[in-house]
């Protein structure tokens, strides 16, 4: 039995000119190369995605931010409640625009949304949680996630967004051998 339970309806969500507020992560880890099945050795950056609730194709968490929290609170709550995971929530990644098929209500009749995405650092991968009837989760290499991505928006956020933050946090050398614990 999970004690966590994951918020539903849309009573305390946001808008803002149309467009529905959501929040969201990309869940990332670093493991050695040898267990990847790679025989170089060294580390390698992997991104856990989770399946959706709605079709086929992978996701990064992300779901409405709620009035009583804020944009970051959101995030860390959606990876919780969607794949089961928390860690450090590290730096905004970009907004993303998109169109969503299945919610569109009053507030936002065009199913308009804007993501707000960050990087997590994963440090625990909890064995229950809200979602886990209706999702798995996956851990992917970049170039896996990419293939894998449902939404066009989503590998923009995993490519524009995350990979070009992770790069550059390598080269000022703000990513040391500690965070690859």
């Amino acid at each position: 039995m999970c004690d966590l339970v994951a918020r539903t309806g849309r009573l305390q969500q946001r808008y803002e000119h149309g467009s529905r507020l959501v929040a969201g992560c990309i869940p990332f880890r670093y493991i050695n190369s040898e267990e990847d099945g790679n025989s170089e050795s060294g580390k390698v950056i992997q991104v856990l995605m989770i399946s959706s609730s709605s079709g086929p194709g992978l996701l990064f968490p992300k779901g409405g931010w709620e009035n009583d929290e804020t944009v970051r609170e959101a995030a860390v709550r959606e990876a919780v409640e969607e794949a089961g995971v928390r860690g450090t929530l590290m730096d905004f990644l970009g907004d993303y625009e998109f169109k969503s098929k299945t919610h569109q209500d009053e507030f936002s009749p065009e199913g308009l949304c804007k993501a707000a995405m960050y990087a997590l650092h994963v440090k625990e991968e909890l064995e229950m949680w809200p979602e886990q009837k209706t999702r798995t989760r996956t851990w992917l290499t970049i170039e896996e996630a990419v293939e894998s991505c449902r939404h066009a928006w989503m590998k923009d956020a995993l490519v524009d967004g995350f990979c070009k933050w992770h790069k550059e946090k390598m080269e000022k050398g703000e990513i040391t051998d500690e965070d690859f614990k």
